[in-house]
């Protein structure tokens, strides 16, 4: 499999013969915050579109079918729509505030997406804390929500983001705790070394067997009312709160927070894909040499976005298959099953590392 760590190497020494390494390392940042805004644009553009097109699937409709040929180009009028819209600035509200919060989620998501091992080689956040940092980062949105409820000066504003606070902070226990199941098993918390041991050993979902694949499930549970997806999308409930958290914002303040919901979807994928699935690594089966032969020829990023959206694709399926939940009823999820289920399986998940019963 290609090491892109070959070119980024290359690249610096190109840069850094020409102008040293102060200016050199300042011009690579900039190239990797391009990177990054396209990618995560582009991510955002085909979950908008996939989203629309998959509800109206479950819904027996058609879906996006008049801009541009099967609606490819609907999603593009509305960001343009969007970035034209008047921001509407209130009377009341904490203007400081009101205006720094979505750029707090927005920016939140970012780091947290840099954070994914696109191929082996190609991670632009990577060091041996990197699971402790990904969750940290992406504590920071949850501040975000609260302040955009608080500066609205806006009741239904203010009780949809106490809900995502506390549906937020609740289910990041029971995604820290599975996260840290695998990490028992992997015994690192480097995002590259944990692919590149997935690469070598397999897929963590296989190894782990009896833990791994209820902490699967669990973590694409979390995941979902992490994002405020429904079912658990009770901090937006519009025939109660309005639009939730982000009823007084409009134009691209209000782009932010949408942007942001859609491209969570794609790290809590990404994640999952990266702690559970292998990664960029291909499916190893051991014993058939030639098939893991052919396996090793596709390209490790081709691998990882075919597993994020697999990921996504249940996501979405759960998204459009079971009713919204009540507030209680969310927390109760967490606090009596989740949480409980998910400090046993690391119990597990310990017992089986010590005495070599993973494969």
């Amino acid at each position: 499999m290609f090491d892109f760590s070959v070119v980024t190497t290359w690249l610096h020494s190109l840069l850094s013969g020409w102008m040293g390494d102060s200016l050199a390392i300042l011009v690579e940042c900039v190239l990797v915050a391009l990177v990054i805004i396209t990618i995560y644009a582009i991510f955002a553009i085909i979950m908008i579109y996939a989203e629309r097109k998959v509800c109206a699937a479950f819904q027996c409709r058609i879906g996006p079918d008049r801009v541009g040929k099967w609606g490819l180009l609907q999603v593009i009028s509305d960001v343009l729509k969007m970035m034209t819209k008047e921001v509407i600035n209130f009377r009341k509200t904490d203007q400081f505030l009101h205006r720094i919060a979505p750029f707090l989620v927005v920016t939140a998501s970012m780091v947290t997406f840099a954070c994914l091992p696109w191929n082996k080689g190609a991670q632009i956040i990577d060091f041996n804390v990197g699971v402790f940092f990904f969750l940290a980062v992406g504590s920071v949105g949850v501040v975000g929500i609260l302040l955009a409820g608080w500066s609205s000066n806006n009741k239904f504003a203010l009780v949809g983001s106490m809900r995502a606070g506390a549906q937020i902070i609740s289910y990041e226990l029971s995604i820290g705790l599975v996260m840290l199941s695998m990490i028992c098993l992997t015994g690192t918390m480097s995002f590259s070394e944990i692919c590149q041991q997935q690469a070598e050993l397999g897929w963590n979902i296989f190894r782990g067997h009896i833990v791994a694949i209820p902490a699967f499930v669990i973590y694409l549970i979390a995941g979902n009312a992490e994002c405020n997806r429904g079912p658990f999308d009770l901090p937006e409930s519009e025939s109660e709160l309005t639009a939730g958290y982000h009823t007084e914002y409009s134009g691209m303040d209000f782009g932010f927070y949408y942007l942001a919901e859609y491209l969570n979807i794609v790290i809590c994928a990404g994640m999952a894909a990266t702690m559970f699935l292998g990664g960029w690594a291909p499916l190893v089966v051991p014993g058939l040499d030639g098939f893991n032969e052919v396996m090793a020829y596709v390209p490790g990023f081709v691998w990882f976005i075919g597993k994020t959206f697999f990921v996504v694709a249940l996501l979405l399926w759960i998204r459009w298959t079971f009713p919204r939940l009540r507030v209680d009823q969310i927390l109760r999820l967490e606090w009596k099953y989740l949480m409980p289920m998910s400090m046993v399986l690391l119990v597990l998940m310990a017992v089986l590392v010590s005495f070599g019963l993973t494969f």
